[in-house]
């Protein structure tokens, strides 16, 4: 049994926790307490515990170490994509429940060690798909569910931007993230597209992966980069059909000549009616467009999400603070968290197939 306030440990200090994770459980510690900070970079870890620890929070740079404390209940694996599955799997062999970052790993058979570990020890295991908890997002899923599309039978999943390669950490290390933007941005765009569709049986993929704009740095948000060390694509592209005949088309970029720039965002095409996200007016924001035909006409429609004041009632929390909120909340109640260890597995599946099949030139079948 867990205490009643949960004792975290952080391991990776760098952008995604101080992004993400660790301001997020700083807004619930009637929840859990973060105890424990492990970072290569010890000065990160003592920044990172110094920001957001307990008064007699701990610092590491060997996660190992962070392990043998038994008073741990969970753990958030924030590091470089290359190290999540091991990571993962030695936490959750001592005992600890396992936020893992997206992607779940860098291919599906280290994604598999961390399915089978949560499985044999019986910890729960999770991935940080904060878009899910998006209030867009919650809609569309729910419209989904109770039939408003009908049968979804084509899906279009958006993960572009115009110019914003990310210019810090590792993200052109190839050997470090296992990709660019298919497996940095399209993961999120795929993980929307599978749980709106409620679909998770692939039967075949085919993609593209370009590597035009390494040296076109102009206009991009992040600023400049080295030419020489940006060793992943620029942009990639697939195309995935599901055992039922439903098909996906993925586009994921940093760097593309397009004015429709739209990130972790889809496009549903059913029956009974469609639904796209599409970028809102206020920034950062995006809104779910559904469109059916009513009274003999073409009819669309568009939830408010104003959400109340500022700072107050539901609308309040981000999807970072929400997404904590109902991980800490499957633990100390017992219950499943959203994002499933098996749904983030098969968004692995499909990536890996996707660079596959652009590598071969030839289709790939599961």
């Amino acid at each position: 049994m867990p205490n009643l306030k949960l004792k975290i440990g952080i391991i990776g200090c760098g952008g995604i926790a101080n992004q993400k994770h660790m301001p997020s459980l700083a807004k619930l510690t009637e929840l859990g307490e973060m105890v424990a900070f492990c970072d290569v970079i010890e000065e990160r870890a003592q920044k990172a515990a110094k920001d957001f620890g307990s008064e007699d929070a701990k610092v590491y740079v060997d996660y190992k170490e962070l392990l043998k404390d038994e008073s741990i209940d969970v753990v958030h694996v924030l590091t470089p994509n290359l190290h999540h599955s091991y990571i993962t799997v030695d936490a959750l062999e001592a005992g600890k429940h396992v936020m893992c970052e997206k992607p779940m790993a860098i291919n599906s058979l280290e994604a598999k060690k961390m399915l089978d570990a949560a499985q044999r020890t019986g910890m729960k295991l999770t991935v940080g798909y904060q878009n899910r908890f998006r209030n867009d997002s919650q809609v569309l899923h729910k419209a989904c569910r109770e039939g408003e599309l009908g049968d979804i039978y084509v899906s279009k999943a958006h993960a572009v931007r115009r110019r914003g390669v990310p210019t810090w950490g590792v993200f052109l290390d190839k050997e470090q993230q296992g990709g660019g933007p298919l497996i940095d941005l399209g993961t999120h765009a795929l993980d929307l597209a599978l749980w709106f569709m409620d679909n998770y049986k692939p039967k075949s993929v085919s993609g593209s992966v370009f590597h035009k704009m390494s040296e076109k740095f102009e206009g991009n948000m992040m600023g400049p980069w080295d030419p020489q060390k940006f060793d992943v694509e620029d942009s990639a592209f697939g195309f995935i059909k599901m055992e039922n005949g439903a098909t996906i088309f993925l586009e994921a970029a940093w760097a593309l000549n397009t004015t429709d720039a739209r990130e972790a965002m889809t496009s549903l095409y059913g029956t009974e009616g469609g639904a796209e996200m599409r970028a809102s007016s206020i920034f950062g924001k995006s809104d779910v467009i559904f469109n059916t035909t009513k009274y003999g006409q073409l009819v669309e429609t568009k939830p408010s999400f104003s959400g109340g004041i500022a700072y107050f009632g539901p609308g309040a929390e981000d999807e970072g603070v929400k997404e904590a909120r109902q991980w800490l909340e499957s633990i100390l109640n017992d219950t499943e968290p959203l994002v499933k260890p098996e749904q983030a597995f098969v968004v692995t599946q499909i990536l890996e197939a996707i660079y596959t099949s652009a590598e071969t030139g030839k289709v790939v079948e599961f």
